[in-house]
């Protein structure tokens, strides 16, 4: 696994994020057996993300049943800046990003609730602001019956670097 110390300068990529109103947080601590992020070769794989923010999830539950499916779009968007952390943690530099090759999301489902792909299209277009055509990948949405720490949402990332 290829360890790279975190570059203190801010890269365009963190320049662009600021131009949306985001920051990159600290990188959440796993909460099992994991880290958050490994490098094999040019990409760099992220474990699965929830949407802390501040340490916090902002809410848990269901979509479709206790949480609606705009707050979990906003979640999976809150994902992709914590797998964004992750992958700045095991490359040290986002501008090194070349492509953002896959993304799958996990989207806790009342088993009414069929939009998990609108639900991930938080994650997918928030990549698509930051990276341009490189943040156009492909993706997986699916649907489950429960997430750790009974999360809405949960979304993981392979990019590629150079």
């Amino acid at each position: 696994m290829e360890n790279q110390t975190t570059s203190n300068s801010v890269s365009a990529i963190e320049n662009r994020l600021a131009e949306l109103g985001l920051t990159l947080p600290e990188v959440a601590p796993p909460v099992a057996a994991y880290v958050p992020a490994v490098t094999s070769g040019n990409h760099a794989f992220t474990s699965g993300q929830l949407p802390f923010f501040k340490g916090e999830l902002p809410a848990v539950g269901k979509v479709g049943a206790d949480v609606t499916r705009e707050a979990a779009k906003e979640m999976a968007a809150t994902c992709v800046l914590n797998a964004l952390a992750a992958v700045k943690s095991v490359i040290g530099d986002l501008d090194r990003i070349t492509r953002i090759v896959k993304v799958v999301g996990f989207v806790s489902s009342d088993p009414s609730f069929t939009g998990q792909p609108g639900v991930v299209n938080g994650a997918s277009e928030l990549l698509g602001e930051i990276f341009g055509e490189a943040g156009i990948h492909a993706r997986s949405a699916v649907g489950v019956a429960v997430l750790p720490l009974d999360s809405p949402v949960e979304v993981e990332l392979v990019a590629e670097f150079s």
